[in-house]
């Protein structure tokens, strides 16, 4: 399954570690990531992949709650399809 993952927060170091450890742990694929600073504000949208019989959306979310928590960000992930639908005229 494909998704989309959204990262914000103050800026600090460790951000992206925190995000990748997080997703290694769970065996989520990073396909593709984009981050910029706005100004003292970190942005964050990742593409993601990951085996849906192994782990789903929930899981990855709760996992995430953890690093929200630590690292004081918001992370949010969705389905890729309704990423989509939601983003498509």
């Amino acid at each position: 399954m494909f998704a989309i993952m959204t990262v914000t927060g103050v800026d600090h170091t460790g951000i992206i570690a925190a995000v990748a450890t997080a997703c290694a742990d769970l065996d989520v694929n990073i396909h593709n990531v984009s981050q910029t600073l706005m100004g003292e504000y970190f942005t964050m949208i990742l593409h993601v992949a990951f085996d849906e019989t192994k782990v789903d959306i929930d899981t990855i979310q709760q996992r995430m709650t953890a690093v929200e928590q630590q690292e004081k960000l918001v992370i949010r992930i969705q389905s890729q399809a309704i990423f989509d639908a939601m983003n498509i005229i």
